[in-house]
């Protein structure tokens, strides 16, 4: 009897661990769809580019592996945030213009400006349009 309760102990706990897996993928996958309807590039060329350009050498970002520094603030949940770089409105028009040329948006700001492409600064805004 308790060898049984063990067993469907470990079977409930492997059941929520898949339900928790399967519910985070769906949450992404809804999210990447919400980006790309306000943003319109490709969230998953996003992170690659964001991966490419180094951004996590500054920044913690969900998704990108390694992505955990503190020298630029973390862009969990950016899609909720109302400013960028804190005086900005938080639009795709303002934030591709950010990725792109930050130097042109705020002069004093510590971004580099890192070259970044239309096409892929169009990327990037979708994938951090996707973390909510």
């Amino acid at each position: 009897m308790k060898y049984r309760i063990a067993i469907v102990s470990a079977m409930l706990a492997s059941f929520m661990l898949l339900f928790a897996a399967g519910c985070a993928q769906y949450t992404e996958a809804k999210n990447f769809r919400t980006a790309v309807e306000i943003v319109g590039g490709d969230p998953h060329a996003g992170r690659e580019a964001i991966q490419r350009y180094g951004c996590k050498a500054c920044h913690t970002i969900p998704g990108v592996p390694g992505a955990n520094a503190t020298v630029g603030p973390s862009l969990d949940k950016f899609a909720n945030r109302s400013f960028i770089a804190g005086e900005v409105p938080n639009n795709p028009t303002s934030l591709i213009h950010w990725i792109e040329k930050p130097h042109d948006v705020e002069p004093r700001t510590a971004m580099p400006d890192m070259g970044v492409s239309e096409k892929d600064s169009k990327d990037i805004a979708t994938y951090l349009y996707s973390l909510r």
